[in-house]
């Protein structure tokens, strides 16, 4: 035997790399996901499409040539100039203009910021609350979780456009009912789906141990059991975004989402859609395109991220 095969071996993660190049980092989790994500590169643009679009709306007010909302800023001789037409201060609309002389450029990037805020605020929301009532019912069980769970196919029983326009009809119009109105909505799916898998962390040898240490229900539901339930939780709140924001594009197209005065993507949409065939198709067409762009983002996140945090589903 040489001496080459009695040396000893370094550990894994100081092992030296191929050819010399340096200690093999061990692999953590993290690391394996961030691998497994950008294996997808339609996700990875999708990614960076979303963010991107993510700091065109926060930064909306430093971006945008015109505040749309400031009444003081619109000149209605403007009104519906085709994309590169001067105003008549100089300014090019890149986009054109909408009816009431709003630049369609400016008018995206604040119906952005309305349309993600809604989508994501009332998407974490119901999150909060229908991820907590399926840990209580699937830790509780008994009455309680029947109770909870006869609410949930209630709730999913019906559309989620027709429960979205009841609410709005007796409330009105405004960001905050919106926001209630999808909250609403959505709170069912994150039950059944957290339900689903807390019911099969319930039965694991941890719980059970922590149960025998008598630690208080609160700690056992939500420092034990809410970790290991969130690879499907992360993947339906991604989901549940990119509707969020499809159906209050599609309440605001209705007229009962947000006011005229603070239009999102589905206001602007619903303002060109009678011009559509009259030639001004620039009014409704940069809109959609906007709102196309950012639900297809999402959606592409979320399918690898179902794809990385379900094995079953791995290709």
């Amino acid at each position: 035997m040489s001496s080459a095969d009695t040396a000893p071996k370094l550990p894994l993660p100081l092992r030296e790399g191929v050819g010399g190049r340096g200690p093999v980092r061990e692999e953590t989790p993290f690391r394996r996901f961030v691998s497994e994500f950008a294996a997808s590169h339609i996700a990875v643009a999708g990614l960076i499409i979303f963010v991107l679009i993510g700091v065109a709306a926060i930064f909306a007010s430093l971006i945008a040539p015109q505040n749309p909302y400031d009444l003081a800023q619109l000149d209605i001789m403007d009104g519906r100039l085709p994309p590169g037409s001067a105003s008549s201060t100089g300014y090019t609309y890149l986009l054109g203009t909408d009816d009431q002389g709003r630049d369609m450029l400016s008018g995206i990037l604040y119906g952005l910021r309305i349309s993600l805020g809604v989508g994501v605020g009332s998407a974490l929301i119901a999150c909060v609350v229908g991820t907590s009532l399926g840990l209580f019912a699937a830790y509780i069980g008994g009455r309680t979780d029947a109770a909870i769970m006869r609410l949930v196919d209630l709730q999913l029983s019906f559309p989620s456009i027709l429960v979205a326009l009841m609410i709005l009809a007796v409330l009105g119009k405004g960001v905050m009912n919106v926001v209630l109105a999808l909250v609403i909505v959505e709170w069912a799916y994150y039950t059944r789906t957290v339900r689903a898998s807390a019911l099969v962390e319930r039965r694991r040898e941890y719980i059970e141990a922590a149960e025998c240490l008598a630690l208080p229900r609160r700690r056992i539901i939500f420092r034990h059991l809410l970790p290991n339930c969130l690879p499907p939780l992360i993947v339906i709140a991604t989901q549940q975004v990119a509707r969020a924001i499809a159906l209050e594009a599609t309440l605001s197209f209705l007229g009962l989402g947000v006011p005229i005065t603070e239009p999102s993507l589905g206001l602007l949409i619903a303002n060109g859609y009678q011009y559509m065939l009259s030639g001004k198709y620039w009014i409704s067409f940069y809109p959609g395109i906007a709102l196309l762009v950012t639900i297809v983002s999402i959606n592409l996140v979320g399918d690898q991220l179902r794809d990385v945090l379900n094995p079953r589903l791995k290709r």
